[in-house]
């Protein structure tokens, strides 16, 4: 029997004009939740994620919560039209809003929560400035000796933050050891390589200092044991209770995106149908690279989701994919 996983997408997926389409089709949730976060966040995100600036919605405090807050609209439509998944699995910020697609948090609890994220991850990379950069091409082991080369060459962090898919690396860390890894990886022959736009370092030991006070604050909030089945990042395994969730979003700050491993726990488990919930495209075409088998869906317009809804909803569960 097919079974569906929606995933959702982290930092790098926004873009100006993000969930305007779903808006204009549902006002319903300009009252219900977009002016909801701006009352509780105290500023404008919801003119932000539809007019910009480009460079203050790039703003790590302003573009986890406008991505989680896109994310969740999105399911939220969904769902109204009766797509609803087997399971759910998010990549980085994105498993903010599984978590929420769960039932282990309330959304405006988790939408406090990813502002507060972006905040932390903001005041590390002020006082320590640093950087992501993909590499394509190189194996993970080969890596992690080029990671630990750059390391000692410029006396800067870098590590292997996210695991992508079986060709695709991210790592992280000090600007100028990222931006010696790339060299080094070019050198050794990498198919690409490349720094990404996310306004600093996650996913890297440089964040440690900051997961003790994240921790604290996660105490104040109440996590239920999952209602829909979710599948951590951190582990790629089930999250089976709220202290396990509560864990892994703790965990997320120094810990690596295990994507490539959560993607194919998911096949394993049954899931033949991926849907990316959410403003991003980014995953859709990694677990269409991961499971070529797989129908694959984005929502990142209200075509796309249109579609999704065509296939997966009351009227029929079995169309073909748009990846």
């Amino acid at each position: 029997m097919s079974r569906t996983a929606f995933v959702f997408p982290g930092q790098g997926s926004q873009r100006v004009g993000m969930g305007g389409e779903l808006v204009e089709r549902h006002p319903e949730f300009l009252d219900s939740h977009y002016r909801v976060a701006d009352e509780i966040l105290g500023i404008p995100l919801t003119g932000l994620c539809r007019e910009g600036p480009a460079a203050e919605l790039g703003a790590m405090p302003v573009t986890q919560p406008a991505v989680f807050l896109t994310s969740v609209v999105a399911h939220e439509v969904l769902r109204a039209h009766g797509v609803v998944p087997d399971v759910v699995a998010g990549h980085s910020l994105g498993e903010f809003t599984a978590m929420v697609a769960a039932g282990v948090l309330d959304w405006t609890d988790g939408l406090r929560l990813v502002r507060l994220r972006g905040e932390l991850m903001a005041s590390v990379n002020r006082r320590i400035p640093g950087s992501m950069g993909a590499v394509i091409g190189i194996a993970p082991a080969e890596l992690e000796d080029l990671c630990a080369r750059a390391a000692a060459a410029t006396g800067e962090v870098v590590e292997i933050a996210n695991h992508n898919d079986h060709r695709q690396i991210v790592v992280s860390g000090q600007t100028g050891g990222v931006a010696r890894l790339l060299e080094l990886a070019e050198r050794a022959g990498a198919e690409r390589v490349l720094t990404l736009d996310v306004g600093g370092a996650a996913h890297c030991s440089l964040l440690s200092g900051i997961e003790e006070e994240f921790a604290r604050v996660l105490e104040g909030f109440e996590l239920r044991d999952p209602v829909v089945p979710v599948v951590s990042a951190v582990t790629a395994a089930p999250v089976r209770t709220a202290r396990e969730a509560a864990l892994c979003l703790r965990r997320q700050f120094t810990s690596r995106v295990l994507w490539t491993d959560t993607v194919l726990a998911l096949a394993d488990s049954g899931v033949d149908r991926f849907v990316e919930v959410g403003p991003g495209k980014a995953l859709s075409s990694l677990c269409a690279r991961l499971c070529p088998e797989a129908q694959v869906y984005r929502t990142r317009d209200a075509q796309r989701l249109d579609r999704v809804v065509a296939a997966l909803g009351a009227s029929g569960a079995h169309g073909a994919g748009a990846r």
